[in-house]
This record gives C-alpha cells, structure tokens and sequence, in this order.
C-alpha cells in the first residue's frame, strides 16, 4: 500500500493506492496555515488514520509546493513559506515512524499524469500548476527529473517572456513577487494574479474562476483579461518548449478547468516556439485535484 500526501496552502490531503494504482482512501484536512508544527501534527494524525482504516503501514510519499535543498536539506522555494528552513523529510519520518519521500507536488502531479493520466504514452511530459501559485515538473520516459539543484521544471520563476505594453500597462517591470523578485511568470499566470490583473484593468474585484465565467458570457472587461492570460500562457510555455521540447503538456490547478485555455493557447504557441511545425499537444488533467496525492504515492516503486 502506497500512502501519498499533498500538502497544499489551504488543505492537506491523503490518498492510499493499491499496487495497481486502485484508490483505496482518500481525506482531507485544511491545512493550517503558518504553524510548521501544527502542519506535521495534521500529516501524522492522518497517516494513522489511514494505517488504522486500512490495516496496513503504507509507504509515505509526499508532495509539497517547494523542495528539499540537496545542499542544506531544508526546504527552499515554498510559497507556503511557514515550510522554508526546516528539515520536513526528518521531522516526517519521525512523526509517522517511518522513512518518507518529498518531493515538489508540481513534480508530483506531472509524475501521475505522465503515468496513467493525460500524457499516457508521452516519452516527455511538462506538467503544468496554474493554482494559488504557478508551478512545473519534468517528466521523461516516466522518470521525474530532479535537476542538479532540485530546480527543473521551476518555470513560474522565471520572468515572463517578451514582455510589452498590454492595454496601456507596462508588463515591466511586473509585479512583486513573494520570492524577492518581480515579474515573475507566478505574478502574471497564479489565479491571485489574474484577479488582481482584472482588478486594476476594471476596478472590480473578481476571482480567476469568476473572470473566467465572465469571459465565458461574453462580458468585455473579463475577455479582455482572458485575453492577456492566454497570450501570457503561450508565451511563457514558448520557452518550456524551445528547451524542453515535450510531447505533451498537461495543465493542472483551478485555472486548468477554463475550456478556452485548450483553445485558445495552441493556435499562440507556434508564434512563440522556435520551429516551423508544433506538435505538442496541450491537454487537460485526467485525474482532477487528486494528480497531486497520486502522484506523491507513486514516489515509491511497487
């Protein structure tokens, strides 16, 4: 029995998968948010649960929205910062009484799509976070890669491509970003992004799913944000494409359940890919928001 847990700004979940991937148990919990400790406590109480539930101590996989440093083996880069600077993967293994496995949930996420979701059969796969923040992960030939530095995939830091002028806004230098940077992919394609994006082009404060039903009924102010966001979307998968070069990119997190992205960002990317024929597919997630804990129970082999 495999235990995967995804350990999200606002909830935590657990999902046990059989050997052959069947789901066997999936809760959540909301996560509590900038107490670390308190944070431990919740993973460990839902692990035994799951162990008495089922019967069974199941392996321990675990996806977080950062990564373990191979340097200081601390966590570095979460947007749930209450995380950065402690040692998760010990405290964990401590906690539940037994060895653990972290990993990036956007690496995760790509892991169980790349498996048996949306890009089955791709030999290279970019899996896509459009959520509270924006994230990526790596797949080739079923293996996540990592990187030197536990940094492949990290796109969302990276700053938005070809920026310009966008309804009379400059895009530079862009937005603050809770990294110390600004402009960063994160601030333009994050779901806070777009609503705070339609914010100061209309003046009314909307969240992204809302936007995107706006956009949907055909009202002007919420298009034409819909607009910027696609076109920032291609371009900023442009440059996922003339490195990466992937078979498939598959979209997760709330803003990947807008049909128009699938519609709308293909026919851009070509204009911002450096080839004379495309033939990456963008598709939509296949497992939903449980990719992420599916993913993270994948981490151990069979």
């Amino acid at each position: 029995m495999r235990l995967g847990i995804d350990l999200g700004g606002t909830k935590i979940e657990i999902a046990a998968l059989d050997t052959d991937g069947t789901l066997r148990l999936r809760r959540r919990v909301p996560s509590p948010q900038g107490d670390y400790r308190a944070s431990i406590a919740a993973i460990a109480g839902l692990v035994a649960a799951a162990d008495a539930e089922l019967g069974v101590r199941g392996t321990v996989g675990i996806g977080i929205p950062g990564t373990i440093s191979p340097a200081t083996r601390l966590v570095k880069n979460a947007n749930s910062v209450w995380l950065i600077g402690h040692p998760l993967d010990r405290d964990l293994a401590a906690a539940v009484g037994r060895p653990v496995r972290v990993a990036n949930d956007a690496d995760c996420f790509a892991l169980s799509e790349a498996g048996d979701g949306a890009a089955a059969g791709a030999r290279s796969a970019f899996g896509v976070i459009l959520g509270t923040g924006v994230g990526g992960g790596l797949v080739y030939e079923g293996r996540v890669i990592v990187g030197a530095n536990a940094l492949a995939g990290e796109w969302g830091h990276n700053p938005l491509p070809a920026p310009r002028v966008a309804d009379g806004r400059d895009e530079r230098p862009g937005p603050k970003c809770y990294c110390g940077r600004s402009g960063c992919i994160e601030t333009f394609l994050s779901g806070p992004a777009l609503a705070r994006d339609h914010k100061e082009a209309t003046g009314e404060a909307l969240d992204a799913a809302a936007i995107v039903a706006a956009a949907n009924a055909g009202e002007p102010g919420a298009r034409a944000s819909m607009d910027r966001y696609v076109d920032r979307l291609a371009r900023a998968l442009g440059t996922i494409v003339n490195v990466f070069d992937p078979e498939a990119i598959v979209l997760g997190g709330g803003l990947s359940n807008a049909d128009l992205l699938y519609a709308e960002v293909p026919p851009l990317l070509p204009r911002y890919s450096f080839t004379d024929v495309l033939t990456t597919r963008l598709v939509r997630n296949r497992h939903g928001d449980s990719s992420g804990v599916r993913g993270a129970a994948w981490l151990w082999p069979a």
